[in-house]
């Protein structure tokens, strides 16, 4: 029973990786369920049996991405519980590996297909942000607050610092990636992540970080 339950998990999580490949690539209107098949390695009629139409397949690999995503930039967040002396070049750390999260070809193919069918499928947008902004900044702001609590940041509201540190590195992204279609440099990154930082650090430092 346990090989079967393993196995009947590891197909609907093939055919969710080959439905976010093929939706990135094709669209929604443009992919069928067959070509989804093919990617994922399997019969068709095995992809109606885990999920029962294209709609529902969508959904569920719009968030099986997100929840991916989450995973990988929540661990991001881990040299925090332990930043050292130098709290300000943890933080510079952080938000690199962010960026270069947040720049990902996968990254960028979710962004560009909820961008696409948000219109068509508007709660795709909570069902990403609830297994990705939204959690990350929750995590983010756990973080924050510990850190405050150790006299490492100034006392304040650690959800509205959280945002802020978030925004500050994501906000110049999609004008220098032109919407996900431009690789940034690991430079440019850096630099991102270094003034994201500082500003960050005149806000909500205590003068010592």
């Amino acid at each position: 029973m346990a090989v079967a339950t393993r196995g009947r998990i590891d197909k609907r999580k093939a055919i969710l990786e080959g439905a976010f490949t093929v939706f990135a690539r094709q669209g929604y209107a443009q992919a069928c369920v067959q070509e989804i098949a093919d990617e994922a390695g399997v019969a068709k009629p095995t992809v109606y049996n885990h999920l029962q139409d294209k709609a529902t397949l969508f959904r569920h690999a719009v968030g099986a991405a997100a929840e991916q995503a989450l995973r990988e930039r929540t661990a991001a967040l881990d040299p925090l519980a332990a930043p050292g002396d130098d709290l300000g070049a943890t933080l510079r750390d952080v938000g690199h590996h962010l960026l270069v999260l947040y720049g990902d070809e996968r990254s960028c193919a979710l962004r560009r297909l909820l961008y696409a069918e948000v219109t068509h499928f508007p709660e795709v947008l909570d069902i990403a942000n609830e297994s990705g902004a939204h959690r990350l900044t929750e995590s983010l702001a756990d973080r924050l607050a510990r850190l405050a609590l150790a006299g490492r940041l100034r006392a304040g509201d650690p959800a509205s610092a959280a945002e802020q540190f978030l925004a500050l590195l994501v906000g110049p992204m999609e004008a220098r990636s032109r919407m996900g279609t431009r690789p940034v440099g690991d430079d440019e990154l850096r630099a991102v992540a270094d003034a994201a930082t500082d500003t960050f650090l005149r806000a909500w430092g205590t003068g010592t970080a």
